[in-house]
């Protein structure tokens, strides 16, 4: 069991390391974060997994209700990035742009933003590389906020990291599964 733990620890490290988030801009009306990983897997697995098992790789606690079964992505332009749980619903974002296995847009709030009126273009942008694919999300947001971004931007890149760190970490899961 203690090995078990040392072994997911050490393969947790070793994915972290493939990722890169920052906030890469910020001003008075809004920011722009942008996280990166690398992962061993095809453009178009990556897509597949992406957008087919968001609830695999989502986390439970950023969505609304406590459940990433409940999320769902569309993969066409005017479709939703949704959540689902009983009689209640959420759009998270608006799908606006698709080219599969390439690029994907989505506009909205997410979170506690969409509630504060911000509203912002979420890219995730796949890349072949040497190492399989290269999966960038950058999130530019804009707003008014009376208490600025100073504090926010670095909270919404951490969450974004988590996110998307949970996008390399479904991977490299079904990876070592094959």
């Amino acid at each position: 069991m203690k090995i078990t733990k040392i072994l997911l620890l050490a393969c947790t490290l070793i994915f972290v390391n493939h990722s890169h988030a920052e906030v890469v801009f910020l001003a008075d009306t809004g920011f722009i974060v942008k996280n990166k990983i690398k992962v061993t897997t095809s453009k178009e697995e990556t897509w597949t997994l992406f957008t087919s098992q968001v609830d695999q790789w989502w986390p439970s606690d950023h969505t609304w209700w406590g459940e990433a079964s409940t999320l769902t992505i569309d993969t066409f332009a005017g479709g939703c990035f949704c959540e689902k749980y009983e009689n209640n619903s959420a759009e998270h974002m608006r799908i606006t742009f698709v080219q599969p296995s390439k690029l994907m847009r989505m506009t909205g709030g997410l979170g506690p933003l969409q509630g504060m009126g911000m509203y912002g273009a979420l890219e995730w942008q796949f890349i072949d590389n040497e190492y399989g694919t290269e999966v960038t999300m950058t999130y530019k947001v804009n707003g008014i906020n009376p208490s600025g971004f100073k504090d926010l931007a670095p909270i919404v890149d951490k969450v974004q990291a988590l996110q998307i760190s949970g996008l390399a970490k479904l991977i490299a899961d079904k990876k070592r599964a094959d």
